[in-house]
């Protein structure tokens, strides 16, 4: 073969292999570029999802400041001490949900309200009913239309890693929004506000500063699964909200009584520890280790023993100390519980009826709790049932464990438990 044929043959080859390589390597660019689209097309989807929740929400967030005229003040002629903090409503007849911590000791308590003209608009809000356990306080106001609401969902759905919204008054910055996602769901050994209480904190990457407190934290749905109540001040980034579970439960008494009066079984429990079976002689096993009995209390008097381990409460299994303290607590009082107990390893039922705590005691009215509007009349009783109605969900949960414990608030372990 002769040298011009030869190169010839050359040419011919790398041009093919060039026309082969050609359409492989624009393939794989397409496709490249096809999942960078895609990666695109989903970030901005998310983006409007969340801008979407924020702007349907944003009517139905309120903020609240507040005046505390203390005695001392009065006599002084000093100004009285102010206060911010947020809130939403939770009925169209003018009801809100905040945070007991916002509007404790208030003298005064003013709400504004977003008209849908766009400018706001002050009302002097009554406190029906707070609770500083669970630290949520429910109020009234009177305004001549119908106002928009925000739908209560659960948290029993949220997950870590699901994005959130959080709307509020910061620094008295009205209606802040910041984004962000679920850290962790059940933080129950914190008290980032300082307080002891039936908290069962969800921890988020959101940014809460004061005047967050009492606003509402939402899925992608719009709907509202915690209430934003206190910031790690120790750490940057770091968020606690209370579970809409725990409000749900709370409402109805703060509506009918002004308070929460919690069902009680006299008695204190731990968790099932290695520590806590050597103490009392136990062999290994699970639920809770019933560590003291109130003399003459309902616990004593159904035959519960220091010592036993309850292991179930009507139907449910009980695992840890805050979630009975919980189901007891949310019970109510002069209801009827039974509960599956183990003695020296011998399993046995006792009924037990539930009576009020008796550190609960119906706190004094404060001006706020008297100042506009009339109490609703007994043909009102059933305006909040429909905000208590679980929320249809449009997508399909994944199961949970049939033993699961439903999402609830707790204490540290050892506490007493009613």
């Amino acid at each position: 073969m002769g040298r011009a044929p030869f190169i010839k043959s050359v040419v011919i080859l790398t041009a093919l292999a060039c026309a082969l390589a050609t359409p492989a390597q624009a393939a794989g660019s397409g496709r490249g570029r096809l999942w960078l689209e895609a990666q695109n097309r989903s970030l901005d989807n998310q983006r409007a999802t969340l801008s979407d929740v924020a702007r349907k929400a944003m009517p139905s967030v309120v903020s609240i400041t507040t005046r505390q005229l203390t005695d001392e003040a009065a006599v002084s002629g000093e100004e009285p001490q102010k206060g911010i903090g947020s809130g939403f409503i939770i009925h169209a007849d003018g009801y809100i949900l905040t945070s007991a911590h916002v509007v404790e000791g208030a003298s005064e308590v003013v709400v504004s309200v977003m008209h849908p003209r766009g400018y706001a608009e002050e009302y002097v809000a009554r406190v029906v009913g707070e609770d500083a356990r669970t630290d949520c306080a429910l109020l009234k106001i009177e305004a001549p239309r119908r106002l928009p609401v925000l739908r209560l969902a659960s948290a029993s759905h949220v997950r870590s890693a699901d994005w959130i919204v959080v709307i509020g008054n910061p620094f008295g910055l009205s209606h802040s929004v910041t984004v962000g996602v679920v850290s962790y769901m059940g933080r129950t050994d914190v008290t980032p506000n300082g307080r002891d209480g039936d908290f069962d904190y969800m921890q988020m990457d959101a940014s809460i500063n004061p005047g967050n407190s009492g606003g509402p934290v939402l899925d992608l749905h719009g709907d509202v699964v915690a209430v934003a109540n206190a910031v790690n001040v120790a750490g940057q980034g770091i968020g606690f909200a209370i579970p809409i579970d725990i409000a749900k439960t709370v409402i109805p008494q703060l509506r009918a009584h002004g308070r929460v009066r919690r069902g009680w079984l006299g008695i204190s429990v731990q968790d099932y520890s290695p520590e806590v079976a050597e103490a009392f002689n136990l062999g290994h096993g699970q639920g809770v280790v019933v560590t003291e009995v109130v003399e003459g209390g309902p616990g004593e008097r159904a035959g519960l023993h220091h010592g036993d381990v309850i292991i179930g409460l009507d139907t449910r299994r009980v695992r840890r100390a805050h979630t009975l303290r919980w189901q007891v607590a949310a019970r109510g009082v002069g209801h009827d519980v039974r509960l599956r107990i183990h003695r020296l390893g011998k399993p046995m039922r006792l009924k037990v009826r539930l009576e009020e705590m008796p550190s609960e005691e119906a706190p004094a009215p404060t001006l706020a709790s008297r100042r506009q509007g009339r109490r609703p009349t007994r043909g009102q009783s059933s305006v909040l049932d429909d905000l208590l109605s679980p929320v249809p969900r449009a997508k399909t949960l994944p199961p949970t464990a049939p033993e699961a414990e439903p999402a609830g608030p707790g204490s540290e372990d050892g506490a007493p438990t009613p």
